[in-house]
C-alpha cells in the first residue's frame, strides 16, 4: 500500500477508510474534515446541513487566478457479502491490492466518492503545488437523497469554476448528467391464513452482478426482482399463488442482485412448480449469460405462515411484471449520441407484517420524459391499488456548449496523454444539477479515476489512473484563467 502513487493521495485515502461514513451518518465525517481545515490555519465552514468548505489562497504568482471549486462528497454506499461481519457506522473498510486494482475485504470500497476526497485532502494538505485559489467543497449524504447539495444554499460557495471529482471513468469528461426521481409503492393489507392444503415454498437468486441503476442499466445485467416476477406471474397464470414474502434489493440507486419469495401453491401442484422453476432457471441464464454468468438458485420447501389477501398477492406480482426497467430512451442530441436519455429500475422489494414497500428510480436528461416516466410508473401502481409516492427529484445538469473550462480540461488532457479525452454526458445523477440552479454562473466538469461496480461488494479502483487525474487537475489548476 504505501508504494502506491500519487502516495500523497492514498495516504489520505487510507485515512477517510478508517471513519465510518454511511449516508446519513456522516458526522465523524465532518469533524474529521473541520479538524483537517483547522489545522491546516485553513479557511473552513461547516453549513447547517453539514457540507464542509475549506478554502486555500492561491499559491505565488497565481494569486490573481479564478477561484476554482473541487467536489466530492463524504458518504459511502455500504453494502456487503452475505458471511461479511462488518458494521458501517463503527468498522474501517479493510482494503488490499490485487494487481493494478483496489477492492475492499467483502465491503464496498468506498472509493465512490472517497477517492475524490482523498485528492481534494491531498491537495490541501500540499505546499508544493502551483494554484489559483481553491475551495474544497465536501457534501453530505449524495447517495440516498443529495441532502448535502439540496442543502446547500445559494453563496456557501464563491468560485466560478466547479470540478466534481465524482466520475468513474478516467479518460471520460462529463458535462451533462440526468436528472431523477423515487417512486415508492406501498401495499398494506391484513394477512390471513392460507387455504387448506396449501405447500410453502421458498425461492432465492443471488449471485447477479448488480450495479448503479445509472451508469450500468445499459449492460443488460439482470435485475433479480424482475426475474423473480417473472416466475411468479407465469405460476399465478396457471394456479392459485399466494405470495407470502418478498425481500430483493437494498439500496434505491443499485440494480437489485438477490432475492427471496415465499409462496404457497397447491399441494398437488408442487411438482409442476419445482419442474417450472428448473425450466425457467435454465431459460434465464442463457438469456443473460453474457453479463450475470455466476447466478445461483435454489427451491425448495418452507415452514407455514400468514399469506397477502388474493387480491393483494395478484395485483401485486402484476405491477411489477408490468412496470418498465431498463433503457427506455436514448439521447437524440447529436454531442450526446449513445448515451440513454431516459430509464427506469425497480431496485427494492421490502415486506413487513402488513405491508409491502417496493422502491424504484427513474432517470433522464431531458426533465419532461422524466416527468411521463415516473408518471407511467406511479399509474401501473396506481391501477394495483398501491399508495404511491414520489420525492422532488433532482435537475439534470445541461451541457454548455461555451465552456471555458471544458476547454482547459481537454487542452491539459491533451498537453499530458497525446491524445483526447472523450467529452461526453452521463446518465447517472451528479450534484452538478443541482448546483447549476444554485449557482447558474458555475462553468463545470466532472471526472475522476476508473471505478467498476460500485455500489456493490465487488466495487474496485483502477491504481494507476489515480496518478492520471492528479496529474490532470493540477495542470488544469496552473491553466486557470484570471480574474477579469
Amino acid at each position: 500500500m504505501a508504494e502506491l502513487k500519487p502516495a500523497r493521495v492514498f495516504e489520505q485515502f487510507a485515512k477517510i477508510n478508517q471513519i465510518p461514513r454511511p449516508s446519513k451518518h456522516e458526522d465523524a465525517m465532518i469533524a474529521y474534515l473541520k479538524k483537517f481545515g483547522e489545522d491546516h490555519g485553513l479557511e473552513t465552514l461547516v453549513d447547517e446541513t453539514g457540507n464542509v468548505l475549506i478554502r486555500k489562497p492561491g499559491t505565488k504568482g497565481h494569486e490573481d487566478r479564478q477561484t476554482t471549486i473541487l467536489q466530492s462528497h463524504m458518504d459511502m454506499v455500504c453494502d456487503k457479502l452475505v458471511d461479511v461481519d462488518i458494521d458501517f457506522h463503527k468498522d474501517p473498510i479493510q482494503t488490499y491490492v490485487d494487481g493494478e486494482w483496489m477492492r475492499a475485504k467483502g465491503t464496498t470500497l468506498g472509493a465512490d466518492d472517497g477517492i475524490g476526497c482523498a485528492i481534494e485532502l491531498a491537495l490541501l494538505d500540499a505546499d508544493d503545488i502551483e494554484h489559483g485559489p481553491i475551495e474544497c467543497v465536501f457534501t453530505r449524504d449524495e447517495e440516498t437523497g443529495l441532502t448535502g447539495a439540496f442543502g446547500m444554499k445559494g453563496g456557501f460557495m464563491t468560485g466560478n469554476y466547479l470540478i466534481n471529482l465524482d466520475s468513474e471513468d478516467e479518460g471520460q469528461i462529463f458535462v451533462s448528467c440526468a436528472g431523477g426521481i423515487n417512486t415508492s409503492a406501498n401495499f398494506t393489507f391484513t394477512r390471513e391464513e392460507a387455504p387448506k392444503g396449501y405447500f410453502f415454498m421458498e425461492g432465492t437468486l443471488k449471485g447477479l452482478n448488480g450495479g448503479h441503476s445509472g451508469d450500468d442499466i445499459d449492460k443488460k445485467r439482470a435485475n433479480a426482482i424482475k426475474i423473480l416476477c417473472r416466475f411468479l406471474y407465469m405460476e399465478q397464470e396457471k394456479m392459485d399463488l399466494r405470495l407470502a414474502q418478498w425481500n430483493s434489493g437494498k439500496m434505491h440507486n443499485a440494480i437489485p442482485r438477490d432475492g427471496k419469495i415465499i409462496f404457497a401453491v397447491p399441494a398437488d401442484k408442487k411438482e409442476e412448480v419445482k419442474a417450472d422453476w428448473n425450466i425457467f432457471q435454465k431459460d434465464v441464464e442463457d438469456e443473460f449469460h453474457v453479463t450475470d454468468g455466476n447466478m445461483v438458485w435454489s427451491l425448495g420447501s418452507a415452514d407455514a405462515q400468514t399469506v397477502m389477501p388474493k387480491n393483494v398477492s395478484v395485483n401485486l406480482i402484476r405491477a411489477i411484471q408490468a412496470v418498465d426497467n431498463g433503457v427506455l430512451a436514448m439521447c437524440q442530441d447529436e454531442a450526446l449520441a449513445k448515451m440513454v436519455e431516459t430509464s427506469s429500475n425497480i431496485a427494492s422489494v421490502q415486506s413487513e407484517e402488513e405491508k409491502v414497500i417496493i422502491v424504484s428510480s427513474q432517470r433522464s436528461n431531458v426533465m419532461s420524459n422524466l416527468t411521463n416516466m415516473a408518471n407511467s410508473v406511479k399509474a401501473t401502481f396506481q391501477l394495483a391499488g398501491a399508495e404511491v409516492i414520489q420525492n422532488d427529484g433532482y435537475p439534470a445538469w445541461k451541457m454548455n456548449p461555451n465552456s471555458k473550462l471544458v476547454e482547459v480540461t481537454v487542452a491539459a488532457y491533451k498537453k499530458l496523454f497525446g491524445k483526447a479525452p472523450i467529452v461526453k454526458g452521463i446518465h447517472a445523477g451528479l450534484e452538478c444539477g443541482l448546483f447549476s440552479e444554485k449557482y447558474p454562473h458555475l462553468d463545470m466538469v466532472s471526472f475522476g479515476p476508473t471505478l467498476r461496480n460500485v455500489h456493490t461488494p465487488d466495487e474496485c479502483l483502477y491504481i494507476p489512473t489515480v496518478q492520471m487525474v492528479w496529474d490532470h487537475m493540477l495542470e488544469i489548476l496552473k491553466n486557470i484563467p484570471a480574474k477579469a
